[in-house]
C-alpha cells in the first residue's frame, strides 16, 4: 500500500543550528512521528500516547505501538521450496555478501557448490526438500545450539505458530537530535547494554530487526530463508524484517524523494534507499542518515542484500 504525502503538516522547527559528529550542518527542522501513516485498518496495530523517559533524560510523550507481528498489507511466505524442481515462486530469498538470491529448487540443489562444502544436501533422492513441519521443529531448528538431527533442514516457521504474540514499542513523538549518535553493535542480533537492537518499525507495525545471524544459521547446515518481503518468523519475536525489498505500506514524497517506510526507535523517519528516479543518497553519515529542509534528519535503508537497515540511532531513544 502506498500513500501520497501532500504536505508536511506534522513539521515543527526551532531556530537552533549545529553540526553533528560527522560534520553535517543540521538546520533544526524536526518532523514528528505521524501516527496516521501506520496501517491500522485491520486491527493488528493500535497506537496510544503515554509519557516516557528518553536515553538523554528527557521526559516526553511517546507513541505506544502494539502489534500482533503479522502484516495486514501483504502476504507472508513462502519460504522453503518443496522440491528442487520448484521455481522462484515456491520459495523466498537469501541474503549473502550484499546480494539477494531466490531460494528456488535450484538454489537448494546447488548449495554444496555455492558454499564449496559437500556436506550440504538438503533434499532426498526424489528431490524433496527437508523442511521443518511443526512448531516444535521450528523452535528446535532455530536454537543457536541446534542438534544434528536438523542438519540440512530448511527452517520454515509459519504464521499459525505466532497467533497469540503481541509486541509493544515506545517511540518518541518528537525526535530529539543528539550530536553524537549511538552505533548498534557490529555483530548480528544486538547492541550494547541498554541500547536497542531493533532498528525501528515499518508502517505496518512489523519490526525492522537487527541483522539475521546468517553465519550461525549456515554453520549448523540449516537455512532459514526470508520471504520476498525480507521477513521470516521466530516464534518468540513474531514475523519481522531483515531487509527492505519494497513491500508494505509506504508514504510517497511529493518532491520525488524516496518513500517513507517506517520510523526508527528514536522517532526519525526511515526511507527507502532510492528516490523515484533511482538515485541513491551519497552524503549519508555513519548511521545511514542525513538532513534536508523538508524531512529534517532522517535515515535511508541499506541495500537489501546487506542484511541491514540502519547502523545506529541519531536521536535519543526510550530508556523506560
Amino acid at each position: 500500500m502506498s500513500l501520497a504525502l501532500l504536505s508536511c503538516n506534522s513539521c515543527s522547527s526551532d531556530n537552533s543550528s549545529n553540526t553533528d559528529d560527522s560534520g553535517t550542518d543540521y538546520d533544526g527542522v524536526v518532523v514528528d512521528v505521524e501516527s496516521s501513516y501506520f496501517y491500522t485498518e485491520a486491527g493488528g496495530v493500535t497506537i496510544t500516547t503515554e509519557p516516557c523517559i528518553l536515553s538523554n533524560g528527557s521526559r516526553v510523550d511517546c507513541y505506544k505501538i502494539v502489534t500482533n507481528s503479522m502484516p495486514a498489507d501483504h502476504a507472508m511466505g513462502p519460504w522453503c521450496p518443496h522440491n528442487i524442481s520448484d521455481g522462484a515462486e515456491a520459495g523466498g530469498i537469501w541474503l549473502e555478501d550484499g546480494e539477494v538470491y531466490d531460494v528456488d529448487g535450484a538454489f537448494i540443489e546447488n548449495m554444496a557448490t555455492f558454499y564449496n562444502d559437500s556436506n550440504w544436501l538438503m533434499y532426498d533422492a526424489n528431490g524433496d526438500v527437508f523442511i521443518t513441519d511443526s512448531k516444535e521443529d521450528c523452535i528446535n531448528a532455530a536454537n543457536p545450539n541446534v542438534s544434528a538431527e536438523y542438519k540440512n533442514f530448511c527452517v520454515e516457521c509459519i504464521p499459525s505458530y505466532i497467533s497469540d504474540i503481541t509486541q509493544t514499542w515506545l517511540i518518541p513523538i518528537t525526535p530529539e537530535y543528539q550530536n553524537s549518535g549511538t552505533l548498534f553493535a557490529t555483530g548480528p542480533g544486538g547492541a550494547g547494554v541498554d541500547i536497542p537492537s531493533t532498528r525501528g518499525l515499518a508502517l505496518n507495525g512489523i519490526e525492522f530487526s537487527a541483522p539475521a545471524p546468517t553465519s550461525n544459521i549456515l554453520s549448523a547446515y540449516t537455512l532459514a530463508p526470508f520471504d520476498d518481503a525480507g521477513g521470516h518468523i521466530n516464534v518468540h519475536q513474531g514475523y519481522h524484517y531483515h531487509a527492505a525489498t519494497g513491500f508494505g505500506t509506504k508514504v510517497e514524497q511529493e518532491d520525488g524523494h524516496a518513500a517513507l517506510i517506517g520510523y526508527a526507535l528514536d522517532g526519525y523517519g526511515i526511507y527507502e534507499l532510492e528516490d523515484v528516479e533511482g538515485n541513491v543518497p551519497t552524503d549519508l553519515d555513519e548511521l545511514r542518515g542525513h538532513v534536508d529542509n523538508t524531512r529534517g534528519y532522517h535515515y535511508h535503508v541499506d541495500e537489501a542484500g546487506n542484511n541491514n537497515f540502519i547502523n545506529g540511532l541519531r536521536g535519543a531513544y526510550v530508556a523506560y
